[in-house]
């Protein structure tokens, strides 16, 4: 399957709306797993490196799942093509560095991709719209079980799986929600948030994973711990958590509407009049931008249809996707003029922002509306914040 077709085609999980989607961008599962009695992909030599990915590649493209399947060398694929992998996050940043001896597979909606011989020899995962952590585990867990059975996985029966990283050892499991929570961060509650998290055994993290800023008030909530507990377990845990801070979420944006209805208005007004008429714009500032677009849409200041133009934006208007829509290298000026002519063309069916409509909406202000995070109990083991 040539790669000019992947990028013709949006992922599944980007254009469908899931559980919580106004909230939940999207939930993710991957599973870690190594071949018994091979060197991991970092100790590897070039040579042992290809003789795994001979070994496991075939398997891979065989499975049921991966029928018609889009499968690439890594040094069959340009930076460039790489580089629009990681913002589709259908694989990582350090696996886009990768060459001979490295290989990805991906089934057409791009909801299921398996990484060969990134980190470990292999780093499956299940991508779903909105919040979806158990359908995402159940896609990726029959695909382990699949594979399992012609493959020998490093195990140890006191330990579980195997991995490089010994944070991943037990179940090889992440699993994490990439969350849009402009009304906590706009209310000054995100921090509390965070911190919360990261006390109960969670981690919080950018855009595109660890070391990542969180940019168009995005961020991703994933579990720390892979050791001693089952994966459903830790799939049941991390779920309740999410749904607690949707509802700070909703709080705090009815809060913002009953309480600083006019800063919310302007900053949802601005970033429409600058995306709508700009002639230049960064990465950077189109995701804030966006984001605060993206509230309003959630708020009903724009009719609901408008909600997918402005989450394909999100994507399309990357680096990576910009350059190669472009079919030639562009300056960084270049990029920010293409940018801003593609959000213009996008918005220019979109009026501006009907307030009235939405304020007739308001719900009475609810005792707890405007309360923090911090001011919940949080037991680690109950998992709540």
């Amino acid at each position: 399957m040539p790669i000019r077709s992947i990028f013709n085609k949006g992922s599944d999980w980007l254009r469908s709306e899931g559980p919580h989607h106004q909230i939940v961008v999207s939930s993710r599962v991957r599973l870690a797993r190594n071949l018994a009695g091979v060197p991991f992909p970092g100790w590897a030599k070039k040579v042992e490196r290809m003789d795994t990915l001979e070994k496991i590649r075939a398997k891979v493209e065989s499975l049921p799942e991966m029928a018609d399947a889009y499968s690439f060398a890594c040094q069959d694929l340009t930076a460039l093509e790489k580089q629009v992998l990681v913002e589709r996050h259908l694989i990582s940043r350090e696996h886009a560095a990768k060459g001979a001896g490295s290989a990805v597979v991906m089934n057409r909606r791009q909801t299921l991709s398996i990484m060969l011989n990134e980190e470990d020899h292999l780093r499956m995962q299940s991508i779903r719209a909105g919040l979806q952590l158990k359908a995402a585990f159940k896609a990726v867990n029959k695909v382990d079980t699949e594979l399992e059975q012609s493959v020998d996985f490093a195990f140890d029966a006191e330990l579980g799986y195997l991995t490089a990283c010994p944070s991943n050892v037990g179940t090889g499991m992440r699993a994490s929600a990439m969350l849009h929570v402009p009304g906590l961060v706009l209310s000054e509650q995100i921090n509390q948030v965070i911190q919360a998290v990261n006390k109960i055994g969670l981690a919080v993290r950018g855009l595109y994973g660890e070391g990542t800023e969180a940019l168009g008030n995005l961020f991703q909530i994933s579990n720390q711990i892979t050791l001693g507990e089952r994966e459903e377990e830790i799939i049941e845990r991390l779920q309740k958590v999410i749904l607690q801070i949707i509802e700070h979420e909703k709080n705090a944006r009815q809060n913002l509407l009953q309480q600083r209805s006019n800063t919310l208005l302007d900053q949802i007004g601005r970033s429409y009049g600058t995306l709508r008429y700009a002639y230049g714009m960064g990465s950077k500032e189109a995701l804030n931008l966006l984001s605060m677009v993206k509230l309003g849409c959630d708020l009903g200041f724009y009719p609901e249809e408008k909600q997918h133009v402005v989450d394909e934006l999100f994507m399309e208007t990357q680096p990576a996707h910009l350059q190669k829509g472009s079919q030639k290298k562009l300056a960084t000026e270049e990029r920010d003029i293409l940018r801003a002519g593609i959000i213009r063309g996008k918005l220019e069916g979109f009026e501006p922002p009907d307030v009235s409509g939405a304020m007739a909406r308001v719900e009475p202000k609810a005792a707890s509306a405007a309360e923090p995070p911090s001011s919940l109990p949080d037991p680690p083991m109950e998992g709540s914040i």
